[in-house]
């Protein structure tokens, strides 16, 4: 890491991957202090707690993806399509472990934790972008399949990183397709 970038920045990227690589809470404070070759004090100045922290990461994994999301093509289907590609081919890549929010939810069990608002906001963005899409598709009840699909895509990301990843892409958009049906044509 290059300790010539700035300290807040050093701080983020090691604890995003540390944090990705090895759970949230098997990574210390002093494990990022390191990695972001900074000081305690300079860290704290920075980041009141780890808490702080890890909601820092997620706002940064989720702003990535709401800009990737952007880049999507305007047409619903190809959109879906490309989102579906993009997740995909992530789960099948070297070093995968799962969704960051996935992963931050089933360390942070408790609903009012502030990393749970995150995730749950990122969720909530998530949702709301399918469901726009499946809706200009012409789907009946856009919610409960824009549910399914994050459904299945949840599944592939889980998949992605427990199984063998080989297929997760083709299986993840046979199975948006299915969910699609009647909507693509």
């Amino acid at each position: 890491m290059a300790a010539t970038a700035p300290v807040r920045t050093r701080i983020l990227d090691a604890a995003a991957l540390l944090f990705y690589t090895e759970g949230i809470r098997a990574v210390s404070a002093d494990r990022i202090i390191a990695a972001a070759e900074t000081t305690k004090v300079t860290f704290y100045r920075y980041f009141r707690t780890k808490e702080e922290l890890v909601v820092a990461y997620l706002q940064g994994q989720s702003e990535r993806t709401r800009e990737a999301a952007a880049a999507l093509s305007p047409d619903p289907c190809t959109g879906l399509l490309e989102l579906a590609e993009v997740m995909g081919a992530q789960a099948c890549i070297p070093g995968f472990r799962g969704c960051p929010f996935i992963n931050a939810a089933a360390e942070y069990p408790d609903p009012a934790s502030p990393v749970r608002a995150v995730v749950l906001d990122h969720r909530q963005w998530l949702h709301a972008e399918v469901r726009s899409r499946v809706a200009q598709l012409g789907a009946a009840d856009p919610d409960a399949l824009a549910d399914q699909l994050l459904m299945l895509r949840d599944g592939a990301m889980v998949h992605g990183y427990v199984a063998d990843p080989a297929g997760v892409s083709a299986a993840l958009l046979s199975g948006g397709r299915a969910l699609l049906g009647s909507l693509v044509r």
